[in-house]
């Protein structure tokens, strides 16, 4: 189900008042039912490994509360077996037994090998981490095993955040889930704003820039430099705005439940440099690798070699994460050298974790030269990220670089002008204020009225009549 289908809001005309007059035990219930079923209008057959991971989980949760310690690693390992097999069959199975075969071509046995039609079940990724996230928080001691069956299904299924998340960690939404909600005027406020700006950013901007940006990656070679330069510049606002809106969405609706998600992303294209934007893009994911896979692997901990050997093996996968494609671990790759070498320019040198707005004109001067920096260097990443193949990524770089500049592209020089533009407003007063919603609550009743009936008519005039999906669906 889209949240951007009339299908949605129907749904969500439904089970709204149901939960405004139900008891919380009956919430929960009513909520694991909603859930199933928003997941189900996909394809039903799926929600049995929706729960087979809230089974797996659970009973492994509280099998490491009543075992030893001699027996709490092969528990956790049961967690992990079942949890990544499934998630390994459904989204790699086929791209191993492809790589496999190239391997196997100069030999002539290319056809050696199983072929599967496999269905990627939608979000299988974001649900397994956050599973995992679970059963190994409570291996680490970080969270006590529930016993509540039905606040744990909620936590893996909550469909506002159940397919293209945030990732939540458990010690931040099941506690939410299990103690009695009270949804005030400020939590409608802010979901109904949250979700408002996260319908412009979907619909107004991300599909009405995807006309743009289709054929330059069908066919680069068609392309003009410019046209595939912008056309460039004009997926990277797809992308955030496609993908944040989701997460907006998601967070708003959850605040018209009572329940807060976390943050996902911060203003990234507002960064300074590549940590500061991993540190604002996809916070959720950035910061389960941090914790489940970097750390572990140990670090900053074990010398500079070695940490930048974290740093890439952590980036490579996690851009495996996205996609079941060498395109994606190429794009985790191209993050991880720039971590690396970022790390190694600052050495020794602290800093915070997100830099306070720049002051004076020499800061600012600065800023924004390290600002457009960063933004292209990132733009450049995602070629591979959108490209389907490595053919069609060189051949939309090598345009880039010597494709025929007499072509006209003021179209898509004008359609970033415009579209950024928007962007731009949307972020920058969270950006220098350090808040997150874009209408401050703080401003006169009558201006965010105008606001809101400015965005209201930016989406009648833009927004496409034909639901397009997420593009995180995919993932």
């Amino acid at each position: 189900m889209l949240f951007n289908s009339f299908v949605f809001v129907a749904f969500l005309a439904i089970v709204l008042p149901l939960y405004y007059g139900l008891s919380h035990r009956w919430q929960n219930r009513m909520l694991v039912v909603a859930s199933y079923v928003f997941y189900g209008f996909w394809d039903w057959r799926f929600c049995s490994l929706l729960l087979l991971s809230t089974l797996v989980d659970y009973s492994c949760g509280l099998a490491l509360s009543n075992r030893p310690a001699g027996q709490r690693r092969n528990i956790l390992l049961v967690s992990l077996a079942v949890n990544l097999g499934v998630l390994g069959f459904f989204k790699y199975f086929n791209f191993f037994v492809d790589s496999f075969r190239a391997l196997l071509e100069p030999l002539g046995l290319a056809g050696a090998g199983p072929a599967l039609d496999i269905v990627l079940p939608v979000g299988i990724s974001f649900y397994t981490f956050q599973t995992l996230a679970y059963t190994i928080d409570v291996y680490r001691g970080r969270q006590e095993a529930t016993r509540d069956f039905t606040g744990f299904a909620l936590y893996v299924s909550f469909f506002p955040q159940l397919v293209a998340g945030p990732i939540e960690r458990s010690t931040h939404l099941l506690p939410q889930l299990q103690k009695v909600r009270r949804v005030d005027n400020a939590m409608l406020a802010s979901g109904a704003q949250l979700m408002l700006m996260g319908y412009v950013k979907k619909v107004g901007i991300a599909d009405a820039v995807a006309p743009y940006v289709n054929p330059a990656f069908a066919d680069p070679g068609a392309q003009s430099a410019g046209t595939l330069l912008f056309s460039l510049y004009l997926f990277a606002l797809q992308i955030y705005c496609d993908f944040s809106g989701y997460s907006d969405i998601a967070r708003g609706v959850s605040r018209l439940l009572g329940i807060d998600l976390m943050i996902n992303f911060k203003q990234p294209y507002l960064s300074r440099d590549i940590t500061e934007f991993w540190r604002r893009w996809h916070i959720s994911l950035s910061t389960w690798l941090r914790d489940y896979l970097y750390i572990p692997l140990g670090g900053n901990r074990v010398g500079s070699f070695a940490t930048y050997r974290n740093l890439m093996l952590t980036m490579l996968l996690g851009g495996l994460w996205h996609g079941a494609a060498w395109t994606f671990v190429v794009w985790g790759g191209l993050h991880g050298l720039y971590l690396a070498v970022h790390r190694r320019l600052i050495a020794g040198r602290r800093r915070p974790d997100l830099p306070p707005a720049p002051a004076g004109p020499g800061e600012w001067s600065a800023a924004l030269l390290r600002m457009v920096l960063t933004f292209n260097l990132v733009c450049l990443t995602w070629i591979f990220f959108r490209a389907d193949t490595f053919p069609q990524a060189w051949a939309y770089l090598t345009g880039i670089v010597a494709g025929d500049p007499s072509l006209d592209f003021a179209g898509r020089v004008l359609a970033f002008a415009f579209f950024g533009g928007i962007v731009l407003l949307l972020d920058v007063g969270c950006w220098l204020e350090d808040r997150e919603l874009p209408i401050a609550p703080t401003l006169p009743v009558w201006v965010r009225g105008v606001v809101y009936a400015a965005a209201f008519l930016f989406l009648s005039f833009v927004g496409e009549s034909d639901v397009a999906p997420f593009i995180y669906f995919q993932f």
